[in-house]
């Protein structure tokens, strides 16, 4: 159902079950899949790609160029996946030639005042909590939660399941299934309770555990403790993921957290 007050560009392609509130602006080459609802006010910009399902809320911004001065006005794309709520306000830019699209995945919840910047990926069932800075080319993998303010420098990568401590600045690589906070950010330990939601069972989380004691206790470089961990712990599938993560960051990744006195300061 398409509100008369609203203005949807005739090339548009509109899918079934679609509700489109008043004061909405649907731009040309926008694809929006069956059963989403377009709130009031809402602006959706060339090059959009919207999912079935989803839910836009009033006054979000989807698919403006990018806030990136190298932008030469080439054809990219905003990618969303079905059933992924978009909040009031949220900001999402499609991408440079670096990349060419920004991804967000199924079953996302971005809320209110969040902005996603040009050539990011996110995952799947991931949460960004209200006024999120995403910078560009910012990977953020499935079931990870964001604080509310956090900010991401560009080209960071915050792995599968971890949470982030809300007003947090990230400028390292997070590794997968820990709790990062604390100022500078640093490892908190494992995100044991949001594990076992999702289902992993205590070996696991052990497994991982092992990991990361190896990693961030054990006083070794990442080179060293990568070996350690390869050579002394079974070779499971999370280990395998932690691994590849750390060895293949470019930014490096957080570190563990040391506390410092009030004389020390």
């Amino acid at each position: 159902m398409n509100h008369p007050l609203s203005v949807i560009h005739p090339e548009a392609q509109i899918g079934p079950g679609v509700e489109i509130g008043p004061f909405v602006t649907i731009d040309k080459n926008v694809i929006i899949g069956e059963g989403t609802r377009i709130g009031s006010n809402a602006t959706i910009l060339s090059g959009t790609r919207i999912g079935k399902n989803c839910n836009i809320f009033p006054g979000a911004v989807i698919g403006a160029v990018p806030q990136d001065l190298k932008f030469a006005g080439e054809e990219t794309t905003v990618e969303i996946g079905d059933n992924t709520t978009i909040r009031e306000f949220a900001t999402i830019n499609r991408g440079t030639k670096a990349k060419g699209k920004t991804v967000i995945g199924n079953n996302c919840l971005i809320m209110a005042y969040v902005h996603v910047a040009h050539d990011c990926a996110i995952g799947n069932n991931v949460i960004l909590v209200n006024s999120v800075q995403v910078a560009g080319e910012v990977e953020i993998d499935d079931w990870a939660i964001v604080g509310g303010t956090t900010a991401i420098h560009q080209f960071v990568r915050i792995g599968a399941h971890v949470m982030v401590a809300g007003g947090s600045l990230v400028s390292k690589d997070i590794p997968p299934y820990v709790k990062a906070g604390r100022e500078r950010l640093s490892y908190m330990g494992v995100n044991s309770i949001g594990l076992r939601r999702r289902g992993f069972t205590n070996e696991q989380i052990r497994d991982i555990q092992d990991c990361y004691r190896v990693l961030y206790l054990s006083k070794l470089n990442n080179t060293d403790a990568l070996a350690k961990i390869e050579s002394d712990l079974p070779p499971t599938q999370e280990r395998e993921v932690i691994v590849s993560f750390v060895r293949n960051s470019q930014r490096g990744i957080i570190k563990g957290y040391t506390h410092v006195s009030e004389e020390e300061e």
